[in-house]
């Protein structure tokens, strides 16, 4: 699997990986909620995480599920840097935690690792959208979300 720290010279993934710690949540744990301010994000060594939305009237919506190597968070990367999804833990999650402002620094400075972590959040933003769309169909359409539609730009 491909992750933002493979995809790094390794120069740039020291860079970043100097800015990070590890960190444990235990199964059940809610990691941040929509619309909070997002101020760190993680890369996921095990476990795993359901992105969710919030549904007036109904339970909250999983729209997404990340595991192993999956970057979690990316509104911390995007002004007002609110969250957009809440995030939950399945099972125990062991990952590393970046510093946010640290982070977005680091990126201004060193144009290699802003050019990895701008991809990598630009990818991850269209991978949630589509896994997302695909989700809010099938627990909301009448005839769920079929075959993914292809978007021309």
């Amino acid at each position: 699997m491909r992750t933002l720290l493979n995809d790094m010279a390794p120069e740039a993934r020291e860079a970043l990986l100097a800015h990070s710690r590890r960190v444990d949540f235990p199964a059940g744990t809610q990691i941040f909620k929509e619309r909070q301010h997002a101020d760190r994000f993680w890369i996921i060594e095990n476990g795993t995480v359901d992105l969710d939305i919030h549904v007036p009237g109904r339970r909250v919506a999983v729209v997404d599920t990340l595991g192993c190597g999956e970057l979690l968070g990316w509104s911390w990367m995007v002004p007002p840097y609110m969250w957009h999804l809440g995030a939950t833990t399945t099972h125990r999650v062991q990952a590393l935690e970046f510093d946010a402002n640290a982070v977005r620094e680091l990126c201004q400075e060193d144009s290699a690792v802003g050019r990895a972590v701008s991809i990598a959040v630009a990818t991850v933003i269209a991978k949630r959208l589509s896994s997302a769309r695909t989700r809010i169909l099938d627990l909301f359409a009448p005839s769920g979300s079929g075959q993914p539609l292809a978007y021309a730009c």
